[in-house]
């Protein structure tokens, strides 16, 4: 086998193993490469390869990458895939996280999905995606080991044995033990089962009226559940007091760091609460532009208080009216970028060392929403004054500036990192001064070159 180890951090390499289909040197790559760079490389592929990688990964290998995205790149990966295909990958998936991707399936992806799983999964995977993920139920696995009360212990040992291969996969603590309804009646742990006679049964060794959550309950209480108990998991129950699942506090934590992620993602404009920069180039632009557009419209709205003084304002006074709306309109656009390197560097899909990567993934985006919002501002100017020198003025600093935002925006918190310092704490005041700064200096200097016309 050709020597990987020199290669292990190169998307060019792992390109060039998919296109030979080498499915076991694909494999031994990455064994070598860790999660963090997995994720990173595999999300770099264009959507072919992705696909083919897919298919020639063993179910439970592609499973494993496909946990490592978030679930939004997952759920178009598998949308694209046949059908059958992607219920092999799904069933190797994590019960809970195979909720969380098929929330972002369409419903015809989703019934060919369920149409080629085991009938059983198929319909927990129904109940799960039924549930919002900020609940115990959209929150809890269906991977749990549970028997009748009425069963003896030399019954339950021998299933364990027997089902070794499948139960290895489970996060196993407690047996959950239910009467012929499916109602919870008690937990089993595993050392009482190992040391109690064989003839027992389960209802006669386990802990009765166990600590239970109802499959309603808000992730706030959750948080507050785990941090009062100690507990590092607990069975979730319907009304009717009937085993649905078990929600862990891991999964509990993760969904809290998600929750946080996406209310600050939205809070910078970022329409969806998920952006990375493999997503279509039009589809960014479209999710932050959505929220641009409308913001600009207050700034002018905002700036109308000082335009009603116009007739006592000097021509100079009128170029001060969009100083605040060019700064606040690029503050924004650089904000929306810094939201999305934070988020691309928690996921491990981009490193602080890739600042000209990122600037080019900007540029892009900056001429795209720089030309849209300097139209819309320089034809406000145009339309306020008669003057289209003025509206070009305008048009021409809005649209720079945006530029600059957002190439600043995505490479500041790169630079930060680089230097072990906090890109989230940092990332805001760098980002406000220097297009507060250039925002001024490209108004005032365009109008300088451009006074006879504009005065």
């Amino acid at each position: 086998m050709e020597d990987i180890t020199n290669q292990i951090f190169d998307e060019k390499k792992l390109s060039e193993l998919i296109e030979l289909k080498e499915s076991t040197e694909i494999e031994n790559f990455f064994e070598i490469v860790p999660p963090f760079e997995t994720a990173r490389i595999f999300s770099r592929l264009d959507s072919d390869e992705k696909e083919i990688l897919l298919k020639i990964l063993p179910p439970e290998k592609a499973a494993d990458l496909i946990e490592l995205v978030p679930e939004t790149v997952a759920a178009e990966i598998l949308e694209d895939m046949n059908p059958k295909d992607a219920a092999a990958i799904v069933t190797e998936i994590e019960s809970n996280e195979r909720a969380d991707i098929f929330s972002g399936l369409d419903e015809e992806a989703v019934n060919a999905i369920l149409f080629e799983m085991d009938p059983e999964e198929a319909d927990d995977l129904k109940l799960l995606s039924s549930y919002s993920s900020s609940v115990a139920g959209g929150l809890m696995i269906t991977e749990y080991l549970w028997h009748y009360e009425s069963e003896k212990v030399t019954d339950i040992i021998d299933d364990l044995r027997k089902n070794q291969e499948i139960y290895s996969d489970f996060d196993v603590q407690y047996v959950y033990i239910v009467n012929n309804q499916k109602v919870l009646t008690g937990v089993l742990r595993l050392r009482d089962l190992l040391i109690s006679p064989g003839i027992k049964t389960a209802k006669e060794i386990m802990i009765k009226n166990p600590v239970s959550i109802d499959h309603n309950t808000p992730l706030s209480k959750l948080d507050e559940f785990f941090e009062k108990t100690g507990f590092i998991g607990a069975p979730v129950i319907d009304s009717d007091g009937k085993l649905l699942g078990v929600v862990r506090e891991s999964d509990v934590d993760e969904a809290l760091i998600d929750k946080s992620d996406e209310t600050y993602l939205k809070t910078q404009g970022i329409i969806g609460g998920e952006e990375l920069r493999s997503m279509p180039l039009l589809k960014r632009s479209y999710r932050r532009l959505s929220w641009l557009t409308v913001n600009i419209f207050f700034n002018i709205i905002a700036a109308s208080v000082i335009a009603a003084y116009q007739d006592t304002l000097s021509q100079v006074i009128a170029l001060a009216v969009f100083l605040p709306i060019i700064s606040d309109m690029s503050g924004c656009s650089g904000n929306q970028a810094v939201a999305v390197s934070l988020r691309e560097l928690s996921l491990g899909l981009v490193k602080p060392d890739e600042v000209l990567r990122v600037w080019l993934k900007e540029i892009g985006i900056g001429l795209i929403n720089g030309s849209a919002l300097g139209i819309i501002l320089g034809a406000s100017a145009y339309l306020w004054q008669k003057n289209i020198y003025l509206g070009i003025v305008i048009a021409l600093a809005m649209a720079l500036n945006t530029i600059i935002a957002v190439s600043i925006g995505g490479a500041v918190p790169l630079l930060i990192k680089l230097f072990k310092a906090d890109p989230a704490l940092a990332s805001g005041p760098v980002l406000t001064t220097i297009t507060d700064m250039c925002g001024f200096f490209l108004v005032l200097s365009f109008a300088t070159m451009m006074l006879s016309y504009i005065s």
